[in-house]
């Protein structure tokens, strides 16, 4: 039995193979993953595991928003994953962006297997034609080993703050509310 070398903080040494293939699978098995860009707060996006990178399309007018996310071509990303068991992330890495060029080879296998997954478009026909004019098309492919992985997670909580606003989620229910929603009728 091989013992794996210990950093400082008693977290184990990262395994360049394991951390891979946990970023592999748990991206494969996800619909949904967290990105982070260079600015503004992580943000829920759909997509698909295709040829070692999360690839994901974005902008124009029918699609997730990535504008304000900062995802440049080139840029850096931290993409973080959640268990399907439990729904906590189980994984965090960071992310070398690549937008790809229209209806060049990795775009159209990258296209190909997105619309399998975009739901409810309006315009499935022509989906792939919207696309290449309107919308961008990313490749975030791992950037190094896994910045949080299991063994190897913050010691803090990492929940957000709410926004500050002026709505009010619930006030208090009139005292007769209950009696007119749920009398009987006579008949």
């Amino acid at each position: 039995m091989s013992v794996t070398p210990q950093q400082p903080g008693n977290r184990p040494a990262p395994d360049n193979h394991l951390d891979r293939a946990l970023i592999e699978e748990t991206a494969k098995k996800s619909g949904l993953v967290w990105v982070r860009g260079p600015q503004g707060p992580a943000r829920g996006l759909w997509h698909v595991w295709h040829e070692g990178a999360v690839c994901l399309v974005g902008d124009g007018s029918l699609e997730q928003p990535l504008a304000d996310l900062g995802l440049t071509d080139g840029g850096s990303a931290t993409v973080s994953v959640r268990g399907k068991d439990k729904g906590a992330r189980l994984v965090a890495w960071p992310a070398r962006v690549r937008e790809l060029p229209p209806h060049g080879e990795e775009w159209e296998a990258a296209v190909g297997e997105l619309k399998g997954k975009r739901l409810n478009a309006p315009d499935a026909d022509t989906m792939t034609e919207r696309w290449a004019r309107e919308s961008r098309v990313l490749r975030l492919e791992p950037a190094g080993d896994a910045v949080e992985r299991p063994g190897a997670m913050p010691g803090r909580s990492l929940a957000a703050p709410p926004l500050v606003t002026s709505v009010t989620t619930r006030r208090a229910q009139p005292v007769g509310l209950p009696r007119l929603l749920f009398r009987r009728r006579r008949g």
